[in-house]
């Protein structure tokens, strides 16, 4: 049997008999095998896979099998599944396993998906191009030279490179969209508080959110509707009902969808991925819709803004990890006080202690006001604008990322061309609001081009629909 792609071809393989879930696990872990050098994968689940699938065929010879039978998936190295080790690609949890699973996967389990192993991320979901990772870099699929785009690079290298049907990430900041766009899947970061954060192991939690990787818009929604949904163990989760998304992708009114003047005059940005966003703006004027330059003057404090924040809730959520309770102590310890310092700068890496030191410097009683507070309300600020603008436009369309996936090594020196790279994604992020990621085309080398759609809050429905209709449109 050949890999199915979509969820749509493994379901009829099913239903034609073509096919069983074993034969299609099967053949996913041979997928993973052939191209292991990839480093998608930290650890392949391939006897529980098998038997899961078993079980599967079994339920579907009686007609049984939840909606997502079939269905293959890899989950981020930062999400809890019972029995299996999590250790967020930091030395600091090596052998570490999770005592329960979280509520997300729980629900696709549930409804019979198939967890076939957890995939490689920058550690603690801090990076941009999976270069920060105790489990060594992942590799883009289209160029093996270059970053898969981060934190969550080898969720989407897995779908890439069709190991799965689809993957599960986290989205701090731009960490499903910006990999997304690198590699040429879909990427979704729902609204925050769409789907629990129960069992997700926190880098900045006002910003955490679960988002899905997969090659169709229609296999995203449906496992977001899966997904989402209010859980009493996550009191940051939302009660509003969640609809059938992957039922609602018919889209056919002219819409009103607004591009930001700054995103596209941006010196930062690609020349190549200017022309393909101002392509696809144009094919929707002339598909009727209405389209317009807006400014958001306040979109050159989004990025520093996001960074004091999520420094400092990271400093906070790290703080746990000391090496007593569990994961890594070092074995050079003399007393307790080095037992301390010495297990947490042998076990996290750089970048995590850059940002941790960051964050506790500006939570500190000298420079809490000057920028932690400050920051707070212009992320208001920031929230504010941009849902007025979406009160008056249905959607904001923007390049996800000002470059094509770069060379590794290439901004390793300079932390802050590092940050750029999430000039785009952030803005959703400290707004709270859903975005979207879609393959637009690829530049002059072969590599993939993003195009990110914003919606407001809980518009997950139509911005499906809307992204359906634009990849039919940029095909």
């Amino acid at each position: 049997m050949e890999t199915n792609e979509t969820f749509d071809d493994i379901s009829k393989s099913l239903r034609n008999k073509e096919s069983d879930c074993r034969s299609i696990v099967e053949k996913y872990l041979q997928t993973i095998q052939t191209k292991a050098h990839l480093n998608a994968f930290v650890e392949v689940y391939r006897d529980y896979a098998l038997a899961r699938a078993e079980e599967i065929d079994q339920k579907i010879s009686i007609g049984k099998a939840g909606k997502l039978a079939g269905m293959v998936i890899g989950i981020k190295d930062v999400l809890c599944f019972d029995g299996h080790e999590v250790n967020a690609s930091s030395k600091i949890l090596s052998g570490f396993k999770s005592q329960f699973t979280s509520t997300a996967i729980q629900r696709l389990i549930d409804q019979d998906a198939i967890i076939i192993g957890r995939l490689n991320c920058d550690e603690f979901g801090m990076g941009s191009s999976n270069e920060n990772t105790v489990h060594g870099r992942v590799l883009n699929a289209a160029d093996e030279s270059r970053v898969p785009g981060g934190s969550s690079g080898g969720s989407a290298v897995a779908v890439q490179a069709n190991m799965v049907t689809a993957a599960l990430g986290t989205d701090t900041g731009g960490s499903v969209r910006q990999p997304a766009a690198f590699t040429g899947v879909v990427g979704m970061k729902p609204t925050y508080s769409r789907v629990s954060r129960w069992g997700l192991i926190a880098y900045a939690s006002s910003f955490d959110t679960i988002g899905v990787f997969s090659n169709t818009v229609k296999d995203n929604a449906l496992i977001m509707e899966v997904m989402a949904g209010y859980d009493e163990q996550d009191s940051t989760s939302s009660r509003k009902p969640v609809p059938a998304f992957s039922e609602l992708l018919h889209f056919s009114k002219n819409t009103r969808i607004a591009y930001l003047k700054e995103t596209l005059e941006s010196e930062a940005l690609s020349p190549e991925i200017k022309s393909n966003t101002q392509s696809v703006l144009d094919k929707l004027k002339d598909e009727g819709h209405t389209v317009e330059e807006v400014e958001f003057p306040l979109l050159k404090y989004v990025l520093p803004t996001y960074y004091i924040l999520t420094t400092a809730e990271a400093s906070a959520n790290l703080s746990r990890f000391d090496g007593v309770k569990y994961g890594y102590r070092t074995p050079n310890a003399v007393n307790l006080e080095s037992m301390y310092k010495l297990t947490r700068s042998e076990g996290f890496g750089a970048e995590v202690k850059r940002r941790i030191m960051l964050g506790t410097f500006v939570l500190s009683a000298s420079y809490h006001d000057a920028y932690f507070t400050k920051a707070q309300k212009v992320r208001r600020m920031i929230k504010e604008q941009t849902e007025r603008l979406l009160s008056e436009y249905d959607y904001f369309i923007m390049p996800t990322t000002p470059t094509s996936a770069f060379k590794f090594g290439e901004h390793s020196g300079d932390p802050v061309a590092m940050y750029l790279e999430d000039l785009y994604t952030v803005q959703a992020s400290v707004s709270g609001v859903p975005a979207i990621s879609i393959p637009n085309g690829a530049d002059k080398n072969g590599m993939p081009i993003g195009l990110q759609v914003i919606s407001n809050s809980f518009k997950e429905a139509e911005l499906y629909a809307f992204s359906d209709y634009l990849t039919k449109l940029t095909a």
